[in-house]
């Protein structure tokens, strides 16, 4: 399981620089524009720069509205600003087919300019609250569209967690159905420790994390700590192995 952490500016990258070697994706967005905000072209590049080359830079394209070529615009500026995932909140998307729309307008301005990029379609776990897709819809999204990673967060950071809102065993059939389309699985919206054993089993690809690795777990006014971020990564790890001893046994 990667693990990705979103900085919301160059001072926290370069705290997330500290802690490069825990890490495997450092994600830009800015918080205090929703769920999945959007920060500036001329942040990612800074971002880029501050992080080593071989960590992999993830940028939000914010929370989304109905819009295909605006969206696709900024998909193409994240992308040439350095991101190398390129993630879209279908918040503005009441039925799949609008999500496929948008997202193939997005795979499109991204694989055209950097073929290798990934393209990361992402939906709301409370999606009952903003009225936008279902999130078991999002891998069939995806792989409609030709984007390569299906995405859960939660939309309104009230407190509410990944969990409240899509139960284990709900996460478990979204993580099967991306597996089954070829793509990766990723998941987040307020994961603590705590979850990563549940995550770990149901065979997460990535994880997403912010308030986690922040000063008092405030991913809003808390700043990320890189002792967090080791210690994040020092419990994905046991439970990695404690699951890799159990499968063999369960064989």
């Amino acid at each position: 399981m990667l693990l990705l952490i979103s900085p919301d500016s160059v001072e926290e990258a370069l705290d997330c620089a500290k802690a490069a070697e825990h890490l495997d994706i450092v994600d830009v967005k800015k918080p205090d524009e929703g769920s999945l905000g959007a920060n500036y072209p001329w942040v990612i590049r800074a971002i880029r720069e501050a992080v080593p080359a071989a960590k992999p830079v993830s940028a939000t394209l914010g929370d989304v509205p109905f819009k295909p070529g605006t969206v696709a615009q900024a998909a193409l500026g994240a992308v040439v600003s350095g991101a190398t995932y390129i993630k879209v909140g279908l918040y503005g998307c009441t039925t799949p087919e609008q999500g496929v729309e948008v997202m193939r307008g997005v795979v499109r301005a991204v694989k055209e300019y950097r073929p290798e990029a990934l393209v990361v379609a992402s939906g709301y776990a409370d999606a009952h609250r903003i009225g936008c897709v279902n999130p078991l819809a999002l891998p069939d999204i995806a792989a409609r569209s030709g984007a390569d990673a299906a995405m859960l967060d939660t939309a309104i950071k009230d407190g509410s967690r990944l969990f409240d809102h899509v139960p284990p065993d709900t996460c478990a059939e979204f993580v099967r159905l991306a597996h089954a389309a070829g793509l990766l699985a990723a998941l987040a919206g307020s994961v603590k420790e705590a979850d990563l054993g549940t995550l770990t089993g149901i065979g997460t690809d990535i994880v997403g994390v912010r308030g986690a690795v922040c000063e008092g777990g405030d991913r809003d006014a808390g700043r990320i700590q890189p002792g967090l971020v080791a210690a994040f990564r020092a419990e994905m790890d046991r439970q990695a192995r404690e699951h890799a001893a159990r499968v063999p046994a369960a064989n």
